[in-house]
């Protein structure tokens, strides 16, 4: 199974939500495999990778992949090496002919593709967070919304 997420950048509500995901990776995943696809990019992606990486503490076949938009070698140096140390692999969607500009939605998409489902914390009509979740709507994927904006299945 692969879960990948996608929120606003500013997210404020860890405490209150970090039980409940939790508990959501235990009803969707239980004891199997799991990847879970992480970006880095706001307070919503370090949120999913804590919870990630506290699930992974008693679930050994749990995988965190940090999904990298760019492979400059500025980029490489300055966020790389830091990467290599906290997720157990780094994976760069083929992307070499999208603009630089571009590439964090493009990699969005990418995890929305592969991914089995999607957990969001999406409030706003607008921004990246509003565009990859209308895309994995727009997919049929299994999706999680913390917001309350639609519906969500908790265990």
């Amino acid at each position: 199974m692969i879960i990948t997420f996608c929120g606003h950048s500013h997210f404020d509500r860890q405490a209150e939500y970090e039980p409940i995901v939790l508990a959501l990776f235990e009803k969707l995943i239980g004891n199997d495999p799991v990847s879970f696809y992480l970006g880095e990019y706001g307070e919503f992606d370090f949120f999913a990778y804590r919870c990630a990486k506290k699930y992974k503490e008693n679930h050994p076949g749990t995988s965190l992949i940090f999904v990298t938009p760019y492979l400059t070698p500025e980029y490489q140096k300055n966020h790389l090496v830091y990467q290599k140390t906290r997720f157990d692999s780094i994976l760069y969607p083929n992307m070499e002919t999208v603009p630089l500009r571009f590439a964090i939605s493009h990699r969005n998409r990418y995890m929305v593709d592969k991914a089995d489902c999607v957990i969001a914390y999406v409030q706003q009509s607008w921004g990246g967070a509003y565009q990859t979740y209308q895309y994995a709507k727009r997919k049929g994927k299994a999706i999680f919304n913390l917001s309350g904006n639609d519906p969500i299945l908790l265990p």
